[in-house]
Formats: C-alpha cells, sequence, structure tokens
C-alpha cells in the first residue's frame, strides 16, 4: 500500500517533496549493470504462475534456450499446472515451491537461477525482486514495479548494488501500433516530438468483483487509494518515445482525480448485501487525469479509467513539430511532409511502410519454426501477434547473448513512481510534485533504447 508516513510528510512539506526524497535516497552506488556475459541456457524459476504467470510461462517454454527449473505459487495446483505444462513439451518438471507467501525466498536461496520472474500481486513484486537480486539472480517483474516511493529506490540500490539486472515487463511497448510509431520518432517523421497522450481506459469493474485470481486482491487498493493506480501500458511507450532517462527525464507531475462511484454502484448492483466487496467503500476517483512535464519541456496527458463502463483503449498519441499519429484503437496520423491537407489520414498502410524491423524478424522466425509451429498453434500466434511474447524473448535473448536488455530498473522506478505522485498531488489539491532523478544525472548521456538498429 501507499505509504502512510510518505504522505503525511509531503501535506507537510509540500510538492518539494520529491526532490527532496530524490537527495536523501541518493546512493553511492555508480550505475546499473551494464551488459554482462552470455548465459546460455537462461536458467529461470517463475513466482506467480496464476492467470498472468502461466501466460508467460507458456511463452518460456516455447523459446530455445530456456530451462524452467522452478516454479513458485501458494496455490499448489497452479503450480501442478505449470509442472504439467512443462513436460507437455518435452522438458524436464520443474521444482515446486508452495509453502506459503515467502516460500519464493528459498527458491531463490537454494536454485541455481540465471533470471526470476514475478507475477504476484503488486504488493509482492518488490519483496521477490530483491530476494532474487540479493542471490545473484536478474529478475523480471509484471507492471508496476513498485507501489512505495522507498520501493522504488530500494530496487534501483539493490540493481546497482549487485549488478543483477531489474526488468519490469511493459508489453505494451512490443506491440504492432506502437513499434510502428516508435520506428517513425527514429525516422524523424514526426519532426522533435513534443507532446504525448496515453492511458489505461478498460473496464475492469467485474474483475475486482471476482472471488478469485486478481479479484481476491485488486480491489483492495481502489479501497485504500486514489490516483494512477496503473500507469504504464499508455506511459511505456511513450517513454521510448521521448527517451525518457535517456537523454530526457520526468520533470513534475500534477494529477486530479473525480469522485469514486463505478465500484460502489457496480457492487451494490451485482454483489448481495452481506459481501464484503460491498460493504466497504472505494475511494480511487473513477477517471484520474495525470499531466507531466519532462526537463526538455515535452508535455505527456495520462489517463485512469477502468470503473465506468467504457471500451478499451490506449490512445497513444504522439504530437511533433512535423506530424501527429494516434495509435490505439483506431490508427490514424497526419505527416506535413506526405498530407497536403490538415485531415487524419487512415493508418493501416502504414503498419506496413514503416513496420518495426522487430516485427519483420519476429514473422521470418515463425516461419523458420514451422516444423514446431506445425504441431503447436500456441506458438504461431504468439510468434506473430503478442507483445507480451516479444517482450520475453527480447530478455531471455538479451541474457543468451550478452547484451543489455531493452528496460532497465531505472525505467522500472520512473514508470511506477507516477503512482506514487499522482497519489500525492490528489491529496494536495493537485499541487505539482517533483520526480527524483533515480538515474542522478545519467539521464543526461545514457543512449536511446536500440532495438534491432532502430
Amino acid at each position: 500500500m501507499a505509504n502512510t508516513c510518505d504522505r503525511r510528510s509531503f501535506l507537510q512539506l509540500g510538492a518539494g517533496l520529491g526532490a527532496g526524497l530524490a537527495a536523501a535516497s541518493a546512493s553511492a552506488y555508480a550505475a546499473a549493470p551494464a551488459a554482462l556475459p552470455p548465459v546460455d541456457p537462461v536458467r529461470i524459476g517463475f513466482v506467480g504462475v496464476g492467470h498472468k504467470g502461466s501466460n508467460h510461462v507458456k511463452h518460456l517454454l516455447r523459446m530455445e534456450g530456456v530451462e524452467l527449473r522452478a516454479v513458485c505459487d501458494i496455490n499448489e495446483e497452479a503450480a501442478l499446472k505449470a509442472q504439467f505444462e512443462t513436460e507437455k513439451v518435452g522438458k524436464p518438471r520443474p521444482t515446486s515451491y508452495t509453502r506459503g507467501d515467502t516460500d519464493f525466498k528459498r527458491m531463490c536461496e537454494t536454485e541455481d537461477l540465471d533470471l526470476v520472474f514475478t507475477a504476484t500481486p503488486w504488493e509482492w513484486h518488490v519483496p521477490v525482486c530483491i530476494a532474487a537480486m540479493e542471490n545473484g539472480k536478474h529478475v523480471a517483474t509484471e507492471v508496476p514495479a513498485a507501489i512505495e516511493m522507498e520501493q522504488c529506490w530500494q530496487l534501483v540500490e539493490t540493481s546497482e548494488k549487485t549488478g543483477r539486472y531489474c526488468v519490469m515487463l511493459e508489453n505494451v511497448n512490443y506491440m504492432e501500433p506502437e513499434m510502428m510509431i516508435l520506428n517513425m520518432v527514429r525516422k524523424s517523421l514526426l519532426g522533435e516530438v513534443l507532446h504525448g497522450e496515453a492511458g489505461y481506459m478498460h473496464d475492469t469493474r467485474q474483475l475486482k468483483m471476482n472471488d478469485f485470481g486478481d479479484g481476491l486482491w485488486l480491489g483492495n487498493h481502489h479501497a485504500m487509494r486514489n490516483g494512477n493506480l496503473y500507469p504504464t501500458h499508455g506511459l511505456g511507450p511513450m517513454a521510448w518515445y521521448m527517451d525518457i532517462n535517456r537523454g530526457d527525464r520526468f520533470d513534475y507531475l500534477v494529477s486530479m482525480s473525480t469522485k469514486a462511484r463505478g465500484l460502489d454502484l457496480y457492487a451494490e448492483e451485482h454483489l448481495p448485501p452481506e459481501h464484503p466487496k460491498r460493504q466497504r467503500r472505494y475511494i480511487n476517483g473513477d477517471v484520474n487525469a495525470s499531466l507531466i512535464r519532462t526537463v526538455n519541456g515535452r508535455t505527456i496527458i495520462l489517463k485512469h479509467d477502468t470503473d465506468l463502463p467504457r471500451p478499451y483503449s490506449r490512445t497513444n498519441l504522439v504530437q511533433g513539430t512535423r506530424g501527429i499519429v494516434r495509435g490505439y484503437p483506431d490508427l490514424r496520423l497526419h505527416l506535413e511532409a506526405e498530407h497536403e491537407k490538415n485531415h487524419w489520414e487512415p493508418g493501416e498502410a502504414y503498419l506496413t511502410k514503416y513496420e518495426h524491423p522487430l516485427w519483420k524478424d519476429s514473422r521470418e522466425r515463425a516461419k523458420s519454426m514451422s516444423s514446431l509451429i506445425a504441431n503447436d498453434k500456441y506458438c504461431l500466434a504468439n510468434e506473430l501477434r503478442n507483445g507480451e511474447y516479444l517482450e520475453d524473448y527480447r530478455l531471455v535473448e538479451a541474457i543468451r547473448k550478452g547484451v543489455k536488455p531493452d528496460f532497465d530498473v531505472y525505467d522500472a522506478a520512473s514508470w511506477s513512481a507516477v503512482t506514487v505522485l499522482s497519489e500525492w498531488s490528489v491529496a494536495n489539491r493537485s499541487r505539482p510534485v517533483d520526480f527524483p532523478d533515480f538515474t542522478r544525472g545519467k539521464w543526461q548521456t545514457n543512449p536511446p533504447v536500440s532495438i534491432m538498429g532502430v
């Protein structure tokens, strides 16, 4: 949960707290790990193999150079299912760790692993990451990586101290329209990028009211916190477009929430009067809008909207001095160099024209795997059309080849910090809040993300 003491301090100290935290948390560690020697095969342990985790497991089992050595879950049935999936593709049965909430520590201490994944409830992401890194393992976590500011710094400092990668897995960065836009940005087709709009707009009321899966814990956050609780699906691609932590960085944020009505109303209409989820009250505003300004003068409008009836959207608008593109749900664009009139052009044809090399490579790789695909349609579907598959593949390949992953611990910290800062701003009448500089100045010289030479 958000740190009560920190919030109280923020209300006392005002909008300068972000900078104060940055100064107070600075450490003597030099930097996040650079590229490390190749490791092949990559030996993996997975913590949290429920709905989300099991999808990652299926991806990893179908990749070259991967050994799933261990799985950990408080639900023994979920761990057994992961073991079955492993044996089904002809690989050795992984060791199971199911002795309660913290059995991941035993896994990290006893197993000979290169990489640990976690797809647990949010509050367990940081404990798993720290246990993995302190035992010499790289770690990859589902989003968000952290839900408290101290946790963000803890991830940064532990990665720097241990020399282990700490990667937050943001699958939207690898989706086809988002990667096409990244390709266009890298080719300067939009000119200098100045503004972006993004978010996570997805009706998840039913999910929160379930008595299984994410419904067991997700609604708790909405009953205790008020801000943008899930920023990274929209923010991750935008951070790549704007070279955040690699030439620019987030400077400050202001945030505002509507009142909370959606979940209370939904619970009243769908749950019996005695149900605990109907009896409690939800405080997270149904719609949160946050505005971020970067050090180099770019702006981002970021929305969170998950508790009202609406179609799914991420918006993903990028505007520059030479053009504008809107990526979701309807891909549209206007390029000054190609379009004489100021109107939107349908974007589907541009998916091919400006297709990112990673997507081209993915299609070629799928063709070369035809013998496997003939017996495994799951592999083909994910190889060609799944950003989640590509995020897992890119991380595994980086470790196998001895190159730096596309994401680093500074991304994990700065993207996750949006949640905490939005809560603080909302609680203080939408006053500006400074972002800590998790890189401690290295953003000025870090090179942009380079994927397949783009």
